[in-house]
Order: C-alpha cells, then sequence, then structure tokens
C-alpha cells in the first residue's frame, strides 16, 4: 500500500483511491466492489451505475475498447473484450497424453477490460463460493453463473495483450518509445529568417519522417506557444541555433520543460542543434566551445529530460548543405526513437 501511495505522489495522479488486496484476483476485485458500495468504513465511495475492471498488466488498451465495453454493459448488463486465439488450446489425459483439442476458430480469448452494471458485478461476488473467490479467474463467468448476466462479448483492439514475461517488458517499452515519438516539435531560432537553416531541416524532417508529425514554433516573448505544445504533450523537442555556439534557446526550452512537469512520466528528448559553417574555423574548436552541453545533460537527467548536441555543417555549397541537413535529419530520428539516456550530454556531428 506504501509502494502505490508513493507511485501517486510522484507522478501526480489525482482522483484515485487505493483499497488493499486480497489472496487472488476475485479476493482484490471484491474488496474493489465493497468500497465503491460503501462497505468499507475507511473508503468513502460514490456508487457507481457502471464499474469497468481492467488489469495493470494490459497497459496499451484503446478509449474506443473503454467505451465499447461501457455501452454494452448498460444494455446487457455485462460485457468484456475478447481477441482471436493465436494458439490452439489442447486437453491432457491424466497420464499426461492429449486427450482432445478445441476448434480454434470457435473460441475466443477472454481479456480485459471488461465492464458491468454495479449492482449486477457486486451481486454475483457477494454470491459466489469460497471456491469460486479462492481459484476463479474470470469475471463474466460469475455475472453469468450468480446473476444469469449473458456478457455481450466485444472484439478488443490488437494491443491488449498482456505483459507477463520478461521479453514482454522490452516488447512494452518498444511500444511506449514507438507512441512518444510520434510528435516533434522544432523550436525556432528567434534570429533566423523563413528560408534559412532551420526550415530547412524541418523539411528535410518532414520528408525522411512522413510517419511522423513534424511542427515548428518561432518562441513569442512569454512563451505561451511552446507552453501549448507541452502541455498537448509533445516529447520530442529540436532547438534551433544558427551560426552560433550560445545555449540561450536552448536553456529556456529546458527551463519551460522542468517547469511543466512533462517528463515526470515519460523521457522528454531535446535535441540542441547548432548550425556552423566548418570552413570558418577548424572543427574540433566549434566543438570545444559547445562542451557546456555534457554539464547541463547531467542537470536535465535528474528531470527525466534527454538532452544531446547535434553540429549539422552550414555551408555555403548548396549539395554539401543538403547532405548535412540529410544526415541530421538521420541523427535526430534515431536520438528521438531509441531514447537512450547512454547518448546524454554527447556531441555529434552531421
Amino acid at each position: 500500500m506504501e509502494t502505490m501511495k508513493s507511485i501517486i505522489q510522484k507522478y501526480q495522479h489525482k482522483g484515485i483511491s487505493l483499497v488493499e488486496a486480497g489472496a487472488t484476483r476475485h479476493r482484490s476485485i471484491f474488496n474493489g466492489l465493497k468500497a465503491l458500495a460503501g462497505d468499507q468504513a475507511y473508503c468513502r465511495l460514490s456508487r457507481p451505475e457502471v464499474v469497468i475492471i481492467h488489469d495493470a498488466v494490459r497497459p496499451f488498451f484503446e478509449e474506443d475498447d473503454l467505451l465499447k465495453v461501457v455501452r454494452a454493459a448498460r444494455e446487457h448488463g455485462a460485457a468484456g473484450a475478447t481477441r482471436p486465439l493465436v494458439s490452439t488450446v489442447i486437453s491432457p489425459s491424466t497420464e499426461g497424453c492429449l486427450d482432445h483439442s478445441l476448434e480454434r476458430a470457435r473460441y475466443r480469448a477472454s481479456e480485459m477490460p471488461q465492464a458491468f452494471l454495479f449492482d449486477v458485478i457486486y451481486e454475483a461476488y457477494q454470491q459466489c463460493s469460497g471456491y469460486d473467490l479462492e481459484f476463479g479467474t474470470e469475471c463474466l463467468q460469475l455475472a453469468l453463473k450468480y446473476c444469469h448476466a449473458n456478457a455481450k462479448l466485444v472484439e478488443g483492439s490488437p494491443d491488449l495483450w498482456k505483459v507477463t514475461y520478461k521479453r514482454d517488458l522490452y516488447a512494452a517499452e518498444s511500444i511506449i518509445k514507438e507512441r512518444i515519438s510520434q510528435k516533434i516539435c522544432i523550436v525556432m531560432d528567434m534570429k533566423e529568417e523563413k528560408e534559412h537553416a532551420g526550415y530547412l531541416l524541418e523539411t528535410v524532417l518532414k520528408n525522411e519522417l512522413n510517419h511522423v508529425k513534424v511542427t515548428s514554433v518561432v518562441p513569442c516573448h512569454d512563451g505561451s506557444n511552446i507552453q501549448h505544445i507541452i502541455l498537448e504533450q509533445c516529447y520530442s523537442f529540436v532547438c534551433m541555433n544558427v551560426m552560433t555556439t550560445d545555449f540561450q534557446n536552448t536553456q529556456k526550452l529546458l527551463g519551460m520543460l522542468e517547469e511543466s512537469n512533462l517528463s515526470v512520466l515519460y523521457p522528454v528528448v531535446v535535441v540542441s542543434v547548432h548550425f556552423l559553417d566548418f570552413e570558418l574555423g577548424p572543427l574540433s574548436q566549434k566543438m570545444e566551445s559547445l562542451m557546456w552541453i555534457r554539464k547541463f545533460a547531467v542537470e536535465v537527467k535528474k528531470r527525466n529530460i534527454l538532452l544531446c548536441g547535434l553540429i549539422i555543417n552550414y555551408s555555403q555549397d548548396e549539395q554539401k548543405l543538403q547532405e548535412s541537413l540529410r544526415q541530421g535529419a538521420v541523427i535526430i530520428a534515431a536520438l528521438i526513437k531509441e531514447r537512450n539516456s547512454a547518448l546524454l550530454g554527447q556531441l555529434l556531428v552531421a
């Protein structure tokens, strides 16, 4: 219980009440239902019309899945998401040999979320046996057995799979990275004009990443337009700095991100891009003047912000410039997709 309280506090969740878990799945659900019914002295919650039951190990459900089961539960008393079976189910004999197999096309895998009229599922749990509470796993079956509620089965989305094994954690991490990498905001250098480097890079990024939404913004005086993008939960930022090793633009962006608490749940990637003409001086000297990025990267990492630097050759040769822009776009795409903390503070060159 204390662990859950600390998680709620850390991630600043609102409107959450905690109920002590039971020794089994059904006992835990029953405790939650009793709290909603007002049968727990320490928990003052209003009795709902419909209750949704879901597993924390299925984190990738869609809002549409919830709407479908709730609507069906209002009509039928109970409803649950299902998915087609991907493996054939067999029954072994007592000797460990095949007894029989089920015709896979006729059956479905029961998934979550499930929804019920509260009075239906609460009555079912009040009537169910100790054996049900100890060994049962299917809420829809309890509603059918004790309340004669024929649950409506709703086809769920493919993302309702269960995070069960270690390999599933890697798959879940990959899905999260993919989802939070679908938006990129380019924060333009206020000093540059429309035809200059920042807008050229934006065009190349849009061409290279046609499956990602790339937007750009020139910061207004109070930064409200960037704050609006942060509120829309954009987790990837590219900050432009044209013909300068100055850190002012990136520093302002980092300050707004830290104040917003956007990075509490997921890491935010910030790529500080510096357009420098390599022919105007030694590259080593330019890189040395940008070493400040390592210090800032360590500081903002404490707030789950991953800061990297990128130097793009702002060549006067059009062909060289386009090649540098393309390489820069590839590097930015990789940094945003991978969100690898091992690369924070690194200064890369396109």
